[in-house]
């Protein structure tokens, strides 16, 4: 499967005509028709992109996209607007939206800007893949080592691989058997209680309060979210 984007309209027809020139792109698609069913799956499934009508029910589109960029969430959003809504353009784009396309769209201009974000993300996140900054932290992933505060930081060798996992995914929920499956492997398949664990490790070495983490945040019932 490909990248997973998230269609959001509240029409169910513009929802099943994206989803299905998606797919046959070879993406793999999620829906959602309100933007609390939106926010609840962008949580859950941690989409690589996000394509987002702006007028919605239960949360707008451009609250929603505000609470993503508050949140730490930095998923890529095309919205999509009604034709001559220039306002609602420029205030998705200030908070933080990637690209947009007016109603109504051609399909082949809104698949050609799809992969062009998808493009432009793949090549931020590989210039900045041998090294990150983070905070207080910063990760060099070709030498492996983390500096805190600009001084050394002694991490074990699985201490690491999460921690860069979590922070080259900032912003996203991480599921404690999507963690189990890309840091340790299918070998350790159900044995989420290490996850925990090297969790619990992690926070003792780079929060400034393990007990109340600013960092690297539970999230109640699902997994974990580096902020």
């Amino acid at each position: 499967m490909g990248e997973k984007i998230l269609v959001v309209d509240d029409e169910a027809h513009i929802v099943r005509l994206v989803t299905f020139n998606l797919q046959k792109e070879g993406f793999e698609t999620l829906a959602a028709y309100d933007g609390k069913e939106a926010k609840e799956k962008i949580l859950q499934f941690s989409p690589d992109l996000v394509i987002l009508d702006l007028m919605l029910p239960e949360i707008d589109g451009l609250r929603l996209l505000q609470e993503m960029r508050e949140e730490g969430i930095l998923t890529p959003v095309i919205m999509l607007t009604a034709k001559g809504e220039e306002a609602d353009r420029v205030a998705g784009l200030e908070l933080g939206g990637d690209d947009y396309v007016s109603k109504p769209f051609s399909m082949r201009e809104l698949i050609a800007r799809v992969k062009a974000v998808l493009r432009r993300t793949r090549e931020s996140e590989a210039r900045n893949r041998r090294r990150i900054k983070a905070g207080r932290l910063t990760l060099d992933l070709e030498q492996r080592e983390v500096f805190l505060d600009g001084g050394p930081l002694m991490l074990t060798p699985k201490e690491f691989e999460l921690l860069s996992f979590m922070v080259r995914h900032r912003g996203r929920v991480l599921s404690r058997d999507m963690l189990l499956e890309r840091v340790w492997g299918y070998d350790f398949a159900g044995e989420s209680r290490i996850v925990d664990v090297h969790i619990s490790h992690l926070r003792e070495k780079i929060e400034k309060d393990p007990r109340n983490p600013e960092l690297i945040k539970t999230v109640r019932g699902v997994g974990y979210r580096f902020c």
